[in-house]
């Protein structure tokens, strides 16, 4: 048996995709001593894990630095990675939207000002509709944009919704819904391929028996 390393995310998303894991047969001790560690292996040499910033699981997958992640759609969306994508565990489920002030609607004649951190989705998604746009790169409280006048609508997760509501914004449309995946690296996907499909499986049996 080859060690799998995997690459999880910092935060609840990748505490909670550990607890999975763990009570599958794959734990390790330390990962939840609140150790500031970043890599962890077991003594078995099954599994060594890595914890690392969300936006940043996918690279070290695609890069070959892990075996396999989890990492949520939109980053996936986001850089396009070579990656393979095996299962949608279900979790973190939101949606990625078009965001604006209520009862507003943009002028059609000139470029639609779009503020966002995902540049990428954006861009594609307004491509499709052959709108121009002028993108405006941010990287945190994106629901002030449209308020102060910045942009007309931004492009952005939304969770409940309870944000936009508070401060007077509203999905004007739904883009895609955004849930957790586990990836692969495609040379480990060939070289791993036993050790890979078995954990894949695993997940994708745990998470049809939790719906």
């Amino acid at each position: 048996m080859q060690r799998l390393n995997i690459a999880l995310p910092k935060g609840r998303l990748g505490e909670k995709v550990y607890a999975l894991l763990e009570n599958l047969g794959y734990g390790c001790p330390g990962m939840t001593d609140g150790t500031r560690k970043l890599i962890f292996e077991d003594e078995g040499g099954v599994v060594r894990y890595f914890w690392v910033k969300p936006s940043d699981v996918d690279i070290y997958v695609e890069r070959g630095a892990a075996d396999i992640g989890i990492v949520g759609r939109d980053i996936l969306l986001e850089h396009n990675p070579d990656v393979y994508e095996l299962v949608d565990l279900g979790f973190g489920k939101c949606r990625m939207c078009v965001a604006g002030v209520v009862g507003e609607t943009p002028n059609p004649n000139r470029a639609l000002r779009v503020a966002t951190k995902f540049a990428g989705i954006a861009k594609e998604h307004y491509a499709a509709k052959s709108r121009e746009i002028d993108i405006i790169k941010l990287s945190g409280s994106i629901e002030l944009a449209p308020i102060l006048g910045m942009s007309d609508v931004i492009v952005d997760i939304v969770e409940t919704g309870s944000t936009l509501k508070e401060n007077n914004l509203e999905v004007k449309e739904t883009i895609c819904d955004i849930s957790a995946r586990l990836i692969a690296n495609k040379a480990a996907y060939r070289f791993k391929n036993e050790e890979v499909a078995a954990l894949a499986e695993k997940i994708r049996k745990a998470v049809a028996e939790n719906k």
